[in-house]
């Protein structure tokens, strides 16, 4: 069951690019801005990757934390954030764990084949820990301009 607007967003703790970390709960008092994609270096989740990339200024004005999270491996996520030059977080869920917590871990379908995969989807979350506004099934084109304008109105 995915958490609604209103709930407070589920925790969790996942190794990032740079060998580093983070820890949900040691955001709090910060906006954080979650976006779940399917997979480094493919068409539409560079697209992605890359306009929160050109708005980043525009979400460290207003202290917003941006982080990426996909079911790749850190090393994927190094040479994805090198090549695009990604100045937010890339965070890797291997084992599946918060994207099924999120409830973005879906049946998809391509050419009448079923699989699973991640959704792609974005998670506003405010500085006390609670979901604001969530953005399912995203289409690309104007998605970073609709979540920086979600999250000024915060």
């Amino acid at each position: 069951m995915s958490p609604k607007i209103g709930d407070k967003a589920p925790d969790f703790t996942l190794p990032t690019d740079g060998d580093g970390s983070v820890h949900l709960s040691k955001l709090r008092g910060k906006k954080v801005v979650l976006y779940f994609y399917p997979k480094d270096d493919t068409s539409g989740c560079t697209a992605e990757a890359c306009g929160f990339r050109d708005t980043f200024p525009n979400f460290r004005r207003i202290e917003a934390t941006v982080i990426g999270i996909s079911k790749d491996s850190v090393a994927s996520h190094d040479k994805f954030k090198k090549k695009y030059q990604l100045p937010f977080t890339l965070a890797s869920d291997t084992e599946g764990k918060v994207c099924e917590a999120y409830g973005v871990w879906i049946e998809k379908s391509m050419y009448g084949r079923k699989y699973m995969g991640i959704e792609r989807a974005t998670w506003l979350i405010d500085e006390k820990g609670v979901i604001r506004n969530i953005w399912h099934k995203v289409k690309v084109p104007g998605h970073v301009a609709e979540v920086l304008a979600a999250i000024k109105a915060l």
